[in-house]
């Protein structure tokens, strides 16, 4: 009791918090290694594997109100049920709260909106993703008590935009419209293009009209921010987990490893 080990645990408090700072980064076999380098202490990959599926992660307790959220989808790639079968993608959503703290769900996006709906919201909440229609269908099931301020990410934007092509010119003069929030003048410009992808860039810059915004102005104001990038990293940092080399997953199993990896970014291991 005084030593705080659970009943019939071999492992203990100290090695077993080892074990999952060493699998949050790296498979569980190398984990194993790791962890037997350091501590001197064999912990096989497979009982890596059942520490962090029998460990229960600390949820995110957020004090402070929320007053940015970014959202964004990953991928993860399944183990199929038949043997030989080729394994299948799938879509996970992670969320970055006010830039700092992390969480993500695979296939429970209604178990993201209750958390979300669950927490302190600021008025106005401001809602940041990219042009995915998922994303933004989620989203709208936020309800902070006051005003919900949905942009559209600065960077993705360009990146639409630069997929037109055609004259430097007109791409720069575009680009210094939409900073402005200009979305008629834009479309008037680009419309003289006659190319599907420009017309594709138009019905996109219509798609997302109340989220397209003042860029300049919000930036200079620093009233808020105009990009995504930070659940964007977010994925990425949660993808060099999900995603090393030969990585395939049993579905019942990735939520407990979102857990893991979220646990491990956030600095709660």
């Amino acid at each position: 009791m005084r030593l705080n080990l659970k009943t019939n645990q071999r492992i203990s408090p100290y090695l077993e918090k080892c074990c999952l700072r060493a699998s949050a980064n790296i498979s569980y076999e190398n984990a194993a290694r790791v962890v037997e380098y350091y501590n001197g202490m064999k912990i096989s990959g497979r009982t890596q594997q059942r520490i962090v599926h029998r460990y229960r992660f600390p949820e995110i307790a957020t004090t402070e109100q929320i007053e940015e959220i970014s959202l964004d989808g990953g991928k993860v790639r399944l183990r199929t049920e038949q043997k030989g079968e080729s394994c299948v993608w799938r879509d996970y959503k992670a969320i970055c709260v006010n830039q700092q703290e992390r969480k993500a769900w695979f296939a429970e996006n209604e178990e993201l909106i209750d958390w979300v709906n669950q927490q302190k919201l600021s008025e106005p909440l401001t809602c940041l993703g990219d042009g995915h229609s998922g994303i933004w269908k989620i989203i709208k099931e936020f309800n902070p008590a006051g005003e919900k301020r949905e942009i559209l990410d600065w960077y993705h934007l360009m990146e639409n935009l630069n997929k037109v092509g055609g004259s430097r010119k007109r791409l720069k003069e575009a680009e210094n419209l939409l900073w402005c929030g200009k979305i008629d003048e834009t479309i008037t410009l680009m419309s003289q293009v006659k190319k599907k992808k420009a017309e594709n860039f138009c019905n996109y810059l219509e798609t997302h009209r109340e989220r397209i915004v003042n860029y300049g102005y919000y930036q200079e104001e620093q009233i808020c921010s105009i990009g995504s990038g930070a659940v964007e990293s977010t994925v990425k940092q949660i993808d060099r987990r999900l995603k090393i080399s030969g990585a395939q997953w049993n579905k019942e199993n990735i939520p407990q490893v979102l857990k893991h990896r979220c646990a491990y970014l956030n600095n709660c291991l």
